[in-house]
């Protein structure tokens, strides 16, 4: 098979930018895009974004969104990270955020157009950095804005000593290292996840390319636990205001809700977060735009969409602007009305706790409507099926990060023969789902270890499902069976009436997900498999329970 290889290098620096080489405390210089606002000669609030990506290109169109920021008097630095693009330095993730995040925001603080207050803001891995540097406790840095984005951002899942269950493991893990964080440009090329051992075919990409990757190394064959934050964590770093943008269908919300559990036992921190709870993946498309998406860099509705928050965010807290912004913002998805909705707490008040029993074994086998969602307890029985790696229930689209651009139709996945299906009744009202859901199961396996995979969807009039929720958990099933309970995120979203909830169970999602080769191997380096076959209790006090929080209609 011959590898096709694409490098993408550095964009040139945009017009309005003055390119500075800014030295960290190691003499490294990193490359940095200075936006200033027209005809401004007092200093002012600057906003920093450090990213991995090219800073001048269509992906993330920083350019555009500085420009939207220097419109509203804001001074813009936008830096390439360590080893990426035009900086200098190793090209290794994470480990240079928090130290370079800390000298940039003191080479920013030291300019003549700086009044030394600085925010960040940014998605994913830059959204990542924002924590890396709060980490340091610079007292310039007053506020921040990270998005889509978690401080576990991209860590590897990996057993937890005295635990039975961890996350699955996305293919993107270790393949992120090979694409972005590989040298100073990016790499775009295909694996075959098919390969086996998967591990071949990387060795095939590093003799291509003559070099290796010093992230994928580090994390192969057994991750090695980098050191993100070496001056402490930032939840022990003095708080500061942050508004958390969590996306309701990102396929990396799981990190950034733990974010916010643990801002949450902390009081200080507690009284410093915002939340603002999206309609959309990963790439920033919405819901409510399903019909029509829109683009933020070619949007200029979307693009308000994407920055007014953090504009407003700023306003208060780097400029001390006398306006309240609510603690906690919500999207009410899937209702037509796309207002943003308020409240102090999450979940909402008056959100109640609903219970669902997954029942019907054997139904739940066949095709839709499968089994039932029950209000109340069955009878014990197990439901059965089995595990192929050879033959995964596939991811149902193809980049996941952008799933609703695709948002595709489900309803073939409940007749596969390797997934479970369990259907709720018709809905005679409109069911607002606001809040946290989760499966409780006892599950078992005949392998060492089986993935967990559970998806709700909403299935309309006509048969069509689309997703709702979804959550996944790797079982050590070695010892027996294991009460697991999977987290399927957070939900603001109406299933109108007419409309039924289903939920399904399968043990892959491939290749959005590394599958469980079965024999219980490193799952990068086997090269054979074996089916196991999976069950699911269900009925009586270990059954299955689908727990929702429904916020009740007003009477």
């Amino acid at each position: 098979m011959v590898l096709h290889v694409q490098r993408k290098g550095p964009s040139p620096v945009p017009p309005d930018a003055t390119q500075h080489m800014v030295p960290m405390r190691d003499g490294v210089n990193l490359a940095t895009d200075v936006y200033l606002p027209e005809g401004q000669q007092a200093p002012g609030a600057t906003v920093l974004t450090r990213l991995p990506y090219d800073k001048g290109d269509d992906y993330a169109f920083m350019p555009i969104v500085a420009r939207y920021f220097t419109a509203r008097g804001y001074r813009v630095v936008v830096q390439d990270v360590r080893g990426k693009f035009r900086s200098e330095g190793e090209t290794l993730l994470f480990v240079n955020e928090a130290h370079d995040g800390h000298d940039t925001i003191d080479w920013i603080v030291d300019q003549p157009w700086s009044d030394g207050v600085v925010g960040m803001w940014g998605d994913s891995y830059y959204g990542y950095t924002q924590w890396a540097a709060a980490s340091t406790a610079h007292p310039a840095l007053r506020a921040m804005v990270p998005r889509v984005t978690g401080t576990r951002l991209g860590e590897l899942p990996v057993p937890i000593p005295g635990q039975r269950q961890h996350d699955v493991e996305m293919s993107v893990h270790r393949f992120y290292p090979l694409t972005i964080f590989h040298e100073r440009d990016t790499l775009e090329w295909d694996l075959d996840w098919s390969r086996r051992p998967l591990a071949d075919a990387v060795e095939e990409f590093f003799d291509h390319m003559g070099s290796r990757s010093p992230s994928y190394d580090a994390w192969f064959p057994d991750p090695t636990l980098l050191d993100r934050f070496p001056e402490g964590s930032p939840f022990d770093a003095p708080a500061v205001p942050v508004l958390m943008t969590i996306g309701m269908w990102d396929n990396c919300a799981p990190w950034q809700w733990s974010d916010h559990e643990e801002l949450q036992r902390r009081p200080d921190w507690a009284r410093c977060e915002y939340l603002l709870i999206e309609a959309i993946d990963h790439e920033n498309h919405s819901h409510f735009e399903l019909d029509d998406p829109k683009h933020a860099s070619a949007s200029p509705e979307a693009l308000a969409r994407y920055l007014d928050p953090a504009v407003e965010f700023f306003d208060v807290f780097l400029r001390g602007a006398d306006t309240s912004i609510p603690r906690v913002r919500w999207h009410l998805a899937n209702s037509g009305d796309p207002t943003v909705r308020a409240d102090d707490n999450w979940p909402p008040t008056g959100t109640v706790e609903v219970a669902l029993y997954l029942a019907g074994a054997a139904a739940s086998a066949a095709s839709a409507p499968g089994g039932s969602l029950a209000e109340e307890r069955g009878e014990p029985e197990s439901a059965t099926w089995v595990h192929d790696p050879a033959a995964c229930v596939p991811s149902p689209v193809e980049n996941p990060f952008a799933f609703l651009a695709e948002y595709p139709d489900e309803r073939a996945l409940a007749d596969s023969a390797d997934v479970l299906c369990f259907s709720g009744g018709l809905l005679d009202e409109p069911l607002d789902l606001v809040g946290p859901v989760r499966l409780a199961a006892e599950v078992m396996s005949d392998g060492p270890e089986m993935d967990v995979f559970v998806r709700l969807l909403d299935v309309d009039s006509s048969g069509a499902a689309h997703l709702v929720a979804r959550g996944e958990q790797t079982v050590l099933t070695a010892d027996g069976a294991h009460r697991a309970v999977i987290d399927l995120g957070h939900l603001g979203y109406r299933v109108p009436a007419g409309h039924s909830l289903r939920l399904t169970v399968a043990s892959s999602d491939f290749p959005e997900f590394v599958p469980a080769p079965g024999t219980g191997e490193h799952r990068w380096l086997a090269s054979r498999t074996r089916h196991n076959r999976q069950s699911l209790a269900l009925g009586g006090a270990d059954g299955a329970m689908l727990s929702l929080s429904v916020l009740p209609p007003a009477r």
